[in-house]
């Protein structure tokens, strides 16, 4: 678990505002106490003080006091945050009366707090579902530019050194967009291309654009689709290093693929994968974890202009603490 090692030492280096807009729930709180405690980041916590401080008393959490706490119902900038939120939103025609109101939904604060330059990423989803912590990060931060929808990076760390860089692999998408484009596969390509730099520290992303085809090895229109992607992505960021349609044996095995796409340099050497859809993205991560016995950390959103990340409402407290982290090496890049 080097790997996770060096994403808390990166984190560290520059500290990062990260919120919590979950703060009462116990895993966020430990998680929120264990990160202040650590130097990962200046934490912003949004809930109701008389319960946050209830908590983090019963239950010893002795650095909470350090963070900044924001009560969404008595919030002395509400009524700015509120204006924020109804300019960002009027051509959608939301009125000054529902921004008051949606203001006091933590996610919602959250985001209007870094839209408004105070605070770098967020991370909700111990108690919220995926739709809700994407909604408000989509009509607050919106994506990135030249970036038109999200995905989801899933970073595995395998016990195979001789696949991808020492056993780590980046893969999407693996949890949000169900049939993507062409074009979005290869927005896909360089959001993943970026994670794999400013999460796992991979200084040379190769890319590799996966199908059930090398090189033309089958006909289909699905094939079609992944090798346009690559066109794409070639065309419109040159500086990646990318090559597909390529199986997946021939993305990861140097043997396998200097035998079935001969010249490449990204086949065999792969350490970006990114699935033709979203049913192979998931399926084919759960397969590494569970019959592989690889660490799948993520889903990792990107393509959002300042990370916004999603827990999995069975998250545990490091769960929550390593998403901190990952969150913060995002914001190091995005800054």
């Amino acid at each position: 678990m080097d790997i996770l090692k060096s994403i808390v030492a990166r984190a560290q280096a520059k500290r990062m505002r990260i919120v919590l807009p979950e703060a009462e729930e116990e895993r966020t709180l430990r998680a929120a106490d264990r990160a202040i405690a650590d130097g990962l980041a200046e934490i912003v916590l949004i809930g109701r003080p008389s319960v946050v401080n209830r908590q983090a008393e019963q239950w010893g959490l002795t650095h909470i006091a350090e963070a900044t706490l924001i009560d969404p119902e008595n919030n002395p900038r509400s009524e700015e945050y509120a204006t924020l939120l109804a300019e960002l939103r009027k051509k959608k025609g939301m009125t000054l009366d529902e921004a008051r109101e949606l203001v006091k939904n933590p996610l919602y604060l959250g985001c209007l707090i870094i839209k408004n330059g105070e605070a770098d990423g967020q991370i909700s989803g111990a108690l919220s579902t995926t739709g809700d912590t994407l909604r408000p990060a989509l009509q607050i931060i919106k994506c990135t530019p030249g970036i038109t929808c999200v995905s989801g990076a899933m970073l595995l760390i395998t016990n195979s050194p001789e696949y991808g860089q020492e056993g780590v692999v980046v893969m999407s998408d693996v949890a949000v967009t169900p049939m993507p484009t062409a074009s979005q596969l290869a927005e896909f390509a360089y959001c993943t291309a970026e994670t794999a730099k400013s999460v796992a520290g991979i200084a040379e992303p190769k890319i590799a654009m996966l199908s059930f085809s090398t090189k033309g090895s089958a006909k289909h229109e699905v094939v079609d689709k992944v090798a346009e992607a690559t066109r794409i992505a070639q065309q419109t960021w040159p500086e990646l290093q990318i090559d597909g349609e390529l199986q997946a044996d021939a993305a990861l095995v140097p043997s396998v693929g200097e035998k079935k796409a001969k010249g490449s340099t990204i086949a065999g050497h792969a350490n970006v994968l990114i699935a033709p859809n979203l049913e192979v993205g998931n399926i084919g991560y759960k397969l590494v974890q569970r019959l592989g016995g690889a660490t799948a950390i993520g889903p990792i959103l990107q393509g959002i202009a300042r990370p916004v990340n999603d827990l999995s409402r069975g998250c545990s407290v490091d769960d929550i603490y390593y998403m901190v982290a990952i969150t913060a090496c995002q914001a190091q890049a995005a800054k």
